[in-house]
């Protein structure tokens, strides 16, 4: 049997209650716990099909919504939005800030990361702080961009904030980043086609009030400074050598660069001195590979490798 449930914490922002859900396992003691952070636009929640699985498996789930998404949004704060300087640091401060609390409560069993998408990267970046003991961090529909274009991005993005504010919307921008993912699987039946193979996780993506929507020029600011941040060689080299680290991707995921950028991001971690490195990119699948039609095996995959690292 598996209980959900939710509860609030203070976001580092000192302003924000952030809301998490969690998924415990009743009977046996559990085997560990995973902490989720979810992508862009999205929110915890939507992992509870996944989190149910690996909480039926004897695993603790907690999935938070990021500062600005889904529930944790102020009532007079713009949704999509950490901060107007120094959001990305929050939002991993408040990863800091679970991870603290929940290995409080369950000190004797391993801990484990699950990063998506955008939650890959702030992961990624959590990592270079070399937290508390992990168990293994899994990094989901991630990449590792190049420096240069990144370089030329977060100048656009600065030139458009100068003009209209952190707390704006630009087509623009929003164009350049989401239309290029969008663009290899043209003609589209969607703006977020590339998302999912699967179009009914597609159109439930587009009904959900808590999906979507007019992301901030001050988040694309700190998820490009993020991102520019967690592909820098020295950083990586912050990183625990030992900590064992899963990449799992669709192989026609536009932000691992149809695989191609999953690859340069082990042979980052590799390069950096990382030794437990796997890698696992899934054949015909795009972005939100938990969501996809073939789930369940990733689902298996997933609790395979935390099987194998909490038995190590």
């Amino acid at each position: 049997m598996v209980v959900a449930s939710a509860f609030y914490f203070p976001s580092a922002d000192q302003k924000t209650l952030i809301h998490v859900n969690q998924w415990t396992p009743l009977g046996e003691p559990p085997k560990g716990v995973v902490q989720i952070a979810h992508g862009i636009a999205e929110y915890g929640g939507r992992y509870a099909p996944f989190a149910r699985f690996l909480a039926e498996n004897g695993y603790v789930v907690t999935a938070h919504d990021h500062l600005g998404h889904g529930l944790s949004c102020r009532p007079d704060g713009p949704r999509l939005f950490f901060a107007e300087t120094g959001g990305w640091q929050l939002a991993v401060d408040d990863i800091a800030s679970l991870h603290r609390r929940m290995a409080g409560l369950y000190p004797e069993v391993p801990y484990f990361l699950f990063g998506h998408s955008m939650g890959s990267f702030l992961t990624r970046t959590y990592l270079t702080r070399r937290p508390a003991p992990l168990a293994g961090a899994l990094l989901c529909g991630t990449g590792h961009q190049s420096r240069l274009l990144l370089a030329a991005g977060r100048r656009m993005v600065r030139r458009e904030m100068a003009r209209l504010g952190p707390e704006a919307y630009s087509e623009r921008i929003n164009h350049l980043v989401f239309g290029a993912y969008n663009r290899p699987f043209a003609p589209n039946r969607t703006a977020y086609d590339w998302i999912s193979a699967n179009p009914d996780n597609v159109d439930a993506y587009l009904a959900d009030p808590l999906c979507g929507g007019r992301a901030t020029l001050a988040l694309f600011a700190d998820l490009l400074e993020g991102i520019a941040l967690v592909t820098d060689p020295r950083q990586i080299r912050k990183m625990n050598p030992a900590l064992p680290v899963f990449f799992l991707s669709g192989d026609q995921d536009p932000v691992g660069d149809m695989g191609k950028g999953v690859d340069r991001a082990c042979a980052a971690f590799r390069a950096a001195g990382l030794t437990q490195v796997t890698e696992k990119l899934y054949h015909g699948l795009r972005h939100e590979i938990l969501n996809e039609k073939s789930s369940r095996f990733i689902y298996r995959d997933v609790l395979n490798w935390l099987e194998e690292r909490r038995r190590a």
